[in-house]
């Protein structure tokens, strides 16, 4: 009975010694394209990790304050001792100043690309605007205090009524959120400093400012219309 002896692989003795192994010192990106692609292309079309994990951040914050939002609902429904207040003035001016942050940070974005297109002598440094925006943002971190100060004045804290306690936990927990955007701002101007800012950086840190500024919008109304 004949015995079928495998063929002995054929080596290329122009290949290097890694793409013999069907690998490359990328990662094995390599084995994704076609023997006629482009490996630089197929780089340039995968999504950076910091433009796909904000949609994942973003996601599960909205999951979060829906649910927020549904406890707050059943809540107030069933309870007999809920107790409407007025909401501190100051959060308005609040609303004002997040939403000047997004404009300001809107014009760092746009000048950023420019900078950094190489065009760095027909554009003063947008880091001024990127400044602009964290003191903004403080700001408004300051003014949540100034609404949890006046509540606290007039006897309302934490434990002292359902509704008081869903304001301070909608309001303290976005207001966290935000100091985390403050984070994102702070690296970016680091990264810009260095002359090492990505372009999927800066978006990222856009696009989750802007969500807080929405996010805000929304909790505004939801505590107006519920408190």
């Amino acid at each position: 009975m004949a015995t079928a002896i495998p063929e002995t692989p054929r080596i290329d003795p122009h290949r290097s010694p890694d793409q013999r192994q069907g690998h490359s010192g990328n990662g094995g990106w390599r084995n994704l394209v076609p023997e006629d692609g482009d490996l630089h292309v197929a780089l340039e079309y995968s999504p950076p990790p910091s433009s796909t994990g904000i949609w994942v951040v973003l996601f599960a914050i909205t999951m979060m304050f829906a649910a927020f939002t549904s406890a707050l609902i059943v809540r107030k429904g069933s309870s007999q001792d809920w107790h409407t207040f007025t909401l501190p003035s100051i959060l308005y001016f609040n609303t004002l100043l997040l939403l000047a942050s997004s404009v300001t940070l809107e014009v760092s974005r746009r000048r950023v690309a420019t900078f950094m297109g190489g065009l760095k002598s027909q554009v003063e440094s947008p880091a001024r605007w990127l400044y602009i925006t964290l003191f903004l943002g403080l700001l408004f971190v300051a003014g949540q205090y100034v609404a949890w100060s006046q509540l606290r004045a007039e006897g309302l804290y934490l434990s002292t009524n359902p509704s008081s306690s869903f304001f301070y936990l909608l309001t303290a927990t976005h207001a966290l959120h935000v100091l985390g955007g403050l984070g994102g701002l702070i690296y970016v101007i680091r990264k810009l400093s260095k002359l090492a800012l990505r372009r999927s950086q800066l978006v990222a840190t856009v696009r989750y400012w802007h969500f807080m500024g929405i996010l805000w919008l929304y909790l505004l109304l939801l505590l107006w219309m519920k408190l």
